[in-house]
């Protein structure tokens, strides 16, 4: 057969890059820009809040107005990462724009007043809420790209906030569907992903840096020492999986007895910032409210402090896990996964107590399992670590995150995930979204 070269092929694929560059450019600058005023706003409202402590005696008042504002302005967009999960799976009114500034109002309002909730859910919403006003610019856009621009703007979103594009492009494709990555938005999705990350950046946010100070010999991991610690590390990994599953199914329970026996929303807001209210007086401290990322006071339980010796209590990551599904099931807004990153991080550094494994790099990994395990994206969080640890450890952070994923069976805090392919015993595993098996079950 001659030598041929396919012109017409790269013709084609020359107007897809230029009409995805024209597109996911845009989406990025936009969606980075809102993560970057989003980002400054939360700053500034864990700030106020540490220099007002009773802030936090008002936090039913502020869950009563959020919870109206969502009724009166936000039906529609009340089901969060979830409708825009469904609107990718199955195009239908699409994502209304004013998702993005009643998610960012209500975060901000939950962080401010003591709701223990993330960010990560904020940016995920604010970006597919873009990418759908961005698509509503261009009528003539076909039909079959707009999951492809919702992608790309919940790669836009994750990356931005976190500062990790490589991360958020895999988030995008890996979460809409358990075992089954869809690489056709794949070049839209790492497009938007860096540009958001970069524009971010460059409108002066710093994004939270980890160290993981732990450095292990070359010639151990294949001696008796290694091989302990890569045992130790499996089982940490089976442990953050059945962490995940705890977190979920307590977070999709709290929310049911909420709604079915408060049946005003607004009375259901006061009710949780009263029992929050409540657990800041019986645990005696407020290390579990807001992100809890980072704290003034050297002696708080942190995401940081997490990373060094003595950083958490052995119980710290429950408490944390208790107080975020209390505050998001009674209908404060925000995301699930930085308090994932602190719940993991709080745990790895338990286990590393127990075992005698290092602490830095056990918190490490439990930072990203436990999201692995709740998420069902062990490819992502696996990428999420090395971007934002480094590269050394990439063995024990794939290890601990697919571990993660299996453990955490089919269950994970986004129910309208698909099961794409079934975890284990592909023949009678459940079919259909992580709804309909909860449910079934």
């Amino acid at each position: 057969m001659p030598f041929r070269i396919p012109l017409s092929e790269y013709l084609a694929l020359g107007t897809y890059l230029l009409k995805w560059l024209g597109l996911a450019i845009p989406l990025g600058i936009l969606v980075g820009s809102a993560c970057a005023f989003f980002l400054w706003t939360l700053e500034w409202a864990t700030v106020v809040r540490g220099q007002h402590p009773g802030l936090l005696y008002f936090l039913p008042l502020a869950g009563v107005a959020v919870s109206w504002l969502y009724r009166k302005y936000g039906k529609s967009v009340e089901s969060g990462n979830n409708l825009i999960v469904d609107e990718i799976h199955e195009p239908g009114g699409g994502v209304p724009l004013r998702m993005a500034p009643l998610v960012l109002a209500g975060t901000v309002v939950t962080h401010l007043f003591g709701g223990s909730s993330g960010r990560e859910g904020t940016a995920v919403q604010m970006g597919g809420s873009i990418a759908s006003g961005l698509a509503s610019l261009f009528p003539r856009l076909p039909r079959s790209d707009i999951p492809t621009l919702l992608m790309a703007g919940v790669a836009a979103g994750f990356g931005g906030v976190f500062g990790t594009p490589v991360a958020g492009m895999i988030f995008a494709l890996e979460v809409l569907a358990l075992g089954k990555t869809s690489y056709g938005a794949i070049l839209p999705c790492l497009i938007a992903a860096i540009v958001a990350d970069q524009s971010c950046v460059a409108w002066g946010i710093q994004h939270t840096h980890y160290h993981v100070e732990t450095r292990i010999p070359s010639g151990e991991m294949h001696q008796f020492s290694g091989f302990l610690l890569l045992t130790k590390v499996a089982i940490a990994g089976i442990v953050f999986g059945l962490a995940s599953r705890l977190f979920s199914e307590s977070a999709h329970g709290f929310h049911h007895l909420f709604r079915t026996r408060i049946k005003n929303p607004e009375w259901r807001a006061a009710i949780g910032g009263v029992i929050i209210i409540g657990l800041v007086h019986l645990v005696g401290t407020r290390d579990y409210l807001g992100l809890g990322v980072s704290s003034t006071d050297p002696n708080a339980v942190t995401i940081l402090s997490c990373f060094r010796d003595g950083g958490a209590g052995p119980l710290s990551w429950l408490w944390k896990t208790l107080f975020t599904v209390i505050t998001l099931g009674c209908g404060f807004k925000g995301g699930e996964v930085t308090p994932l990153f602190f719940i993991g991080a709080a745990l790895g550094n338990a286990l590393a107590s127990v075992s005698g494994a290092p602490v830095d790099l056990f918190a490490a990994l439990g930072f990203v399992a436990v999201f692995a395990g709740a998420t069902n994206t062990p490819l992502a969080c696996t990428v999420m670590a090395m971007e934002l640890f480094g590269s050394e450890h990439a063995v024990f952070y794939a290890v601990t995150c697919v571990l993660a994923y299996l453990t955490s069976g089919h269950s994970g805090i986004y129910l309208s995930q698909r099961i794409g392919t079934p975890k284990i015993s592909p023949g009678t595993s459940p079919r259909g979204s992580l709804r309909e098996v909860r449910d079934h079950r």
